[in-house]
C-alpha cells in the first residue's frame, strides 16, 4: 500500500518535472514568476569543471538552447534527483519497491510517453516472485528508436551509522574536489545517471516539442536480484521491442553468478538438528559452524585471491589485443593510491597499475559476499551453537565461462571433500556478452564523448548489468548498445553513496552530463552533422553499469 508521504513524494515531483515541460507549440513555457517559485539550490551549472562541449562541433542550432535551457533549470533538475532518491526502492527487503515502479512510470507520463504500464511479472524461472518492470513508449516519429535500460532498485542500507547523511534524504554536500555532492543510496548506482539521462529530455521536449529518436524504456527492479524479474519480462514480451534500433546501455558485460552455501545439522547428521542450541554443549557437541568454515576454506587459497575449485578457470578466453592496450594506455596515468582512496580501501591485490586494472575491468573471482547463523547481535554475548550456517557467494566471469557449469563444478568438488551434505542454492546467473563497437550507434557515443573532450573509458568495469538479454541470449532480441554516461559518483552499494552535481577539473557535474546526453542522442539521430568514422572492435566484457 503507498503511504500518504509517498504519494505526497511522487507528486512532488511530477510538479517538478511539468515545470520542464512543453507548450502545445513546443516552446519553453517556464514563466519568470515560476522560475522565481522554483527551488534554489544555487547550484553552478559547470561547476570548477575545466572540460566541456567544443562548441565547433555542436551543427545542430536547438542543441545550444537546450544546454541554456539545462543551465537555467539545473536546481529544479536536482531536487528531481533529490525526490528520487527520498523514495527508497530496495529489492533485496521489497521496501519501496511497487511506490517506485509508480514513481517511475510517472516520469514516463511526464515525458509523454503513449503507452506506459508497471507489469506484475509472476514467479520467475528460479522459483521466486519476481518484481515489477515498468514499460513505456515514446513515439516521436523519428527515424531510430532507442530501447532505453534502466534499473529502479538499490542495495539495502546495511551500516546507517557510517552514513554522513541520512541515506533517503539527498542531501547536498562539499566532498573534496567537488563543492556540491548528493549523498543518497542510489546515488551513483543508478538513479543519479537515469534522472540525468531523464533531464536531458525533458529539456529537449521543453526547447523544441520532440526527442530526436524514439524511445522504449524498460525499467526493472530486480537489478540487484540478479534481474530474475527482468528475465521473465523479457522473455515473455519480446514483442514488445519490435523496430528498435539499439539499446541505450553500458555496452557488453562480465558474467556474474550467485548461490548460497548451506551447512545444516539436520542434513549432515552431526550437532544441532532442529534449531540453535545453547552454545555450552560445544563441549560434547560437533559444530556446523566450524565445519562450513573449514570446507570454504577448501575453496580459495589462504589469501582468498585464487580459486581452488577444479576446472574453475577453463575456457577463459583472453583479452583480446585492443583490449590488452587500451588497458597499458590507462595504466600510464592511472593513480593507484588516488583510486584506492576514492573506493575507500586501504590498498589493492596488485601495486602494478596495469595488472590491477586487468583484475578489475576483466578478471574472476570468487567472492564472500555474507555469512550468518547462531548470535548475530553485536557486542554483548549469548552462547549459541547454530544449527546451521549459510554463506552467499558470487562467481564474477569471463567468456567464455558458464555461470551454472562453475556452480556444479563446485557441487562436484564439494562431493570428492565429503562435503556431500553441504547444500547449494543458486540464486541467479547473469551471463557475460560481447558487443562489437564496429557500428553507428557506438561511433555516435564516442563522438559525443570527443565533442566534450572526454574520452571513453577502455575495457569493462567490473561490473555486470543484464546486457545479454539485448544480445540474443535468451531472447531474440540482439541490437547494438552504447550510451554516453558523463556523471560521475562513487561508494556503489556502501556507506555515503554519491554523485557529482558540481563537477571539478576534467569530472562532470550533472548540468554538463546532461548536454552530453542531448548531444549524443542528437548525433545519433544524425541531427548534428556526419559521424566520423571511427572502427572500435569488440573488446571482451566492456562497459558493464
Amino acid at each position: 500500500m503507498k503511504t500518504i508521504s509517498r504519494i505526497a513524494g511522487t507528486a512532488a515531483l511530477a510538479l517538478a518535472l511539468a515545470a520542464c515541460g512543453k507548450s502545445g507549440d513546443g516552446a519553453n513555457t517556464t514563466t519568470a514568476s515560476a522560475e522565481s517559485a522554483g527551488p534554489k539550490l544555487g547550484i553552478r551549472p559547470s561547476g570548477d569543471e575545466t572540460v566541456g562541449p567544443d562548441m565547433s562541433k555542436i551543427k545542430n542550432a536547438d542543441l545550444p538552447k537546450v544546454f541554456d535551457y539545462i543551465d537555467k533549470h539545473i536546481d529544479e533538475h536536482v531536487v528531481n534527483l533529490q525526490k528520487w532518491i527520498q523514495q527508497p526502492s530496495i529489492s533485496n527487503t521489497g521496501e519501496g519497491i511497487q511506490e517506485s515502479a509508480e514513481m517511475v512510470k510517472g516520469f514516463l507520463d511526464q515525458l509523454g510517453c503513449q503507452k506506459t504500464q508497471v507489469f506484475d511479472v509472476g514467479k520467475t524461472k528460479y522459483g521466486t516472485q519476481g518484481n515489477p518492470v515498468v514499460y513505456g513508449k515514446c513515439d516521436e516519429g523519428a527515424k531510430k528508436t532507442l530501447i532505453v535500460y534502466w534499473q529502479g532498485d538499490t542495495m539495502p542500507v546495511t551500516q546507517p551509522d557510517l552514513w554522513k547523511a541520512p541515506p533517503f534524504e539527498g542531501r547536498l554536500v562539499e566532498q573534496a574536489p567537488f563543492k556540491k555532492v548528493l549523498i543518497g543510496r542510489g546515488a551513483i548506482n543508478s538513479k543519479g545517471p537515469e534522472m540525468t539521462f531523464l533531464n536531458a529530455l525533458m529539456s529537449i521536449k521543453a526547447v523544441t516539442g520532440k526527442l530526436p529518436v524514439n524511445l522504449i524504456f524498460v525499467v526493472e527492479h530486480d537489478e540487484e536480484r540478479m534481474d530474475i524479474g527482468l528475465n521473465k519480462f523479457m522473455t515473455t514480451h519480446m514483442d514488445m521491442f519490435k523496430g528498435a534500433d539499439g539499446v541505450w546501455g553500458g555496452g557488453g558485460s562480465e558474467g556474474c553468478v550467485f548461490f548460497e552455501l548451506k551447512t545444516s545439522g539436520k542434513s549432515w547428521g552431526r550437532g544441532p538438528v532442529y534449531s540453535d542450541i545453547h552454545g555450552g554443549n560445544k563441549r560434547s557437541v560437533d559444530s556446523p559452524a566450524w565445519r562450513h568454515i573449514q570446507m570454504l576454506s577448501k575453496l580459495v587459497s589462504e589469501d582468498g585471491n585464487t580459486v581452488l575449485i577444479p576446472g574453475f578457470y577453463d575456457n577463459i578466453v583472453p583479452n583480446s589485443p585492443e583490449t590488452e592496450a587500451a588497458l597499458r594506455k590507462t595504466a600510464e596515468t592511472y593513480d593507484l593510491k588516488r583510486a584506492a582512496k576514492n573506493l575507500g580501501v586501504a590498498r589493492f591485490i596488485s601495486d602494478d597499475p596495469y595488472t590491477q586494472l586487468k583484475m578489475q575491468r576483466t578478471g574472476t573471482s570468487m567472492n564472500l559476499d555474507g555469512i550468518w547463523g547462531g548470535n548475530m547481535f553485536a557486542g554483548g554475548s549469548g552462547a549459541i551453537l547454530p544449527n546451521q550456517i549459510i554463506s552467499k557467494h558470487a562467481f564474477r566471469y569471463v567468456p567464455n565461462m558458464d555461470g551454472p557449469d562453475l556452480v556444479a563444478k563446485v557441487r562436484k568438488y564439494l562431493d570428492q571433500l565429503g562435503y556431500k551434505d553441504v547444500e547449494i542454492n543458486l540464486i541467479g546467473d547473469v551471463p557475460w556478452a560481447i558487443r562489437d563497437r564496429n557500428n553507428d550507434q557506438a561511433r555516435a557515443m564516442t563522438y559525443a564523448q570527443d565533442i566534450f573532450t572526454k574520452p571513453l573509458t577502455p575495457g569493462g568495469s567490473g561490473a555486470y548489468w543484464p546486457a545479454y538479454l539485448f544480445s540474443g541470449k535468451e531472447t531474440n532480441i540482439d541490437l547494438p548498445i552504447a550510451a554516453v554516461r558523463g556523471g560521475t559518483g562513487g561508494n556503489a552499494h556502501a556507506a555515503n553513496e554519491w554523485y557529482v552535481i558540481e563537477g571539478a577539473g576534467k569530472q562532470f557535474g550533472m548540468a554538463t552530463a546532461e548536454k552530453m546526453v542531448a548531444t549524443a542522442l542528437y548525433v545519433y539521430a544524425g541531427l548534428n552533422g556526419p559521424i566520423p568514422v571511427k572502427t572500435e572492435k569488440a573488446n571482451g566484457a566492456d562497459g558493464g553499469s
